[in-house]
């Protein structure tokens, strides 16, 4: 909603009509309860229209990047897996397939198949966050309990496996912590198929509803052309008709497997690019990461027992050179840049993040909307601020 502190500037100019009309000058935010974060952003109006809209970032703005050059390559994971709290296990594969890329380093299968299993689960509780909070923007209280209930399904699983809630710090340079807890394959299997078997709770709650419907449908369309100028990427791009998905196109971890004629993994898109379009594809994605999970689960059940990391040196020095690993996060393509010297902590490490891109495009597409539908739109757009500001 409108930050009710914001300041107001008056533009007062003559109409067609000859008739006096004022621009006003909105600043929506950066208050937290603004926004879904410290953000800000700076919109023009017409009466009920917005004429532009300049996204303002950095109000959160913590040097990540920096604090990677004077970490070495085992510390700079829990710095990795903040900048999205709601993809942590997903932020932490970056640096360290980026790291064992250059050291040439070979990861034991059985880590190979347990961080594809975690990678996706994670995946699923990032989208059920957006699914639940996204409604609550429009009106609709009652569609976050239903997404919260089946987090907590997967959040116990992902607890007992890394022991942490939101920051699991589980990927290690060469493998995991540690290997799975005795009966763990099991227990995530049932959660699974707990959160599959009562998703159309939801989903009836988001798609089924009317009033939702008609505050989305044909509101906020995203161009793909739009899309490709800006580097939007992730769902919002693939609602918008951008059949682009890393996972497949460019394989890590065990994808390529999973990614296959008759296997579980597929691309979901839609043409529309509309707010109702990327809520969709969020909801689609969820099923497909479950199945893919479930898959995953089912190799991992027929895995011998054996090591799941390679065993370190003290001091972890990476070869002279440079690198750029990109990811499928959740919210889109997350890649960082790392450039070697030879010692043990990253000369450079740049982080390019999907939600930064994700934001920027509003400046083209909310110009021309009304005032009541931006929080739509910019609920859709699928951020985390950190994401942004890094």
């Amino acid at each position: 909603m409108p930050d009710p502190t914001a300041t107001r500037e008056l533009t007062v100019g003559v109409g067609a009509g000859g008739l006096a009309t004022a621009d006003m000058i909105l600043n929506i935010g950066p208050q937290h309860p603004a926004t879904h974060g410290v953000l800000r952003l700076r919109v023009v109006l017409d009466g009920e229209r917005v004429v532009s809209a300049e996204p303002v970032v950095g109000y959160m703005h913590r040097g990540a990047e920096k604090l990677f050059e004077v970490r070495d390559y085992r510390q700079i994971i829990v710095l990795a897996n903040r900048h999205d709290w709601l993809s942590a296990f997903a932020n932490e594969l970056g640096v360290v397939l980026g790291v064992e890329s250059m050291l040439g380093m070979e990861v034991p299968e059985r880590a190979v198949w347990a961080r594809t299993t975690l990678a996706e689960l994670n995946r699923v509780l990032n989208h059920l966050m957006f699914l639940g909070s996204y409604p609550l923007e429009l009106g609709a209280i009652t569609p976050i309990f239903y997404a919260f209930r089946e987090r907590e399904e997967l959040q116990a699983v992902m607890e007992e496996v890394s022991g942490g809630r939101m920051h699991y710090m589980f990927n290690r340079v060469g493998g995991l912590k540690e290997d799975l807890p005795a009966g763990w394959l099991g227990r995530a299997a049932a959660a699974v198929a707990a959160v599959r078997r009562r998703l159309p709770d939801l989903e009836s709650l988001i798609v089924g509803n009317e009033i939702l419907r008609a505050r989305t449908r044909g509101v906020g369309v995203l161009p793909v052309e739009t899309v490709l100028a800006y580097g939007v990427s992730g769902p919002i791009a693939r609602a918008s008709g951008l059949d682009v998905d890393l996972r497949r196109d460019e394989p890590y971890l065990a994808y390529a497997d999973l990614f296959t004629p008759g296997g579980p993994g597929r691309v979901v898109t839609r043409a529309e690019g509309d707010c109702l379009a990327r809520l969709e594809v969020l909801l689609e994605q969820t099923r497909v990461s479950l199945d893919l999970a479930d898959h995953c689960l089912d190799v991992l059940g027929t895995l011998p027992q054996g090591p799941v990391n390679v065993r370190l040196p003290k001091v972890l020095k990476v070869p002279e050179g440079q690198t750029y690993t990109a990811t499928e996060n959740p919210l889109g393509f997350n890649g960082y840049f790392l450039v070697s010297r030879g010692d043990k902590t990253p000369w450079r490490l740049k982080l390019r993040s999907a939600s930064f891109n994700n934001v920027a495009v509003l400046t083209d597409l909310l110009p021309g909307t009304l005032l009541a539908d931006l929080v739509a739109i910019l609920g859709s757009m699928f951020f985390v601020v950190g994401d942004i500001d890094k």
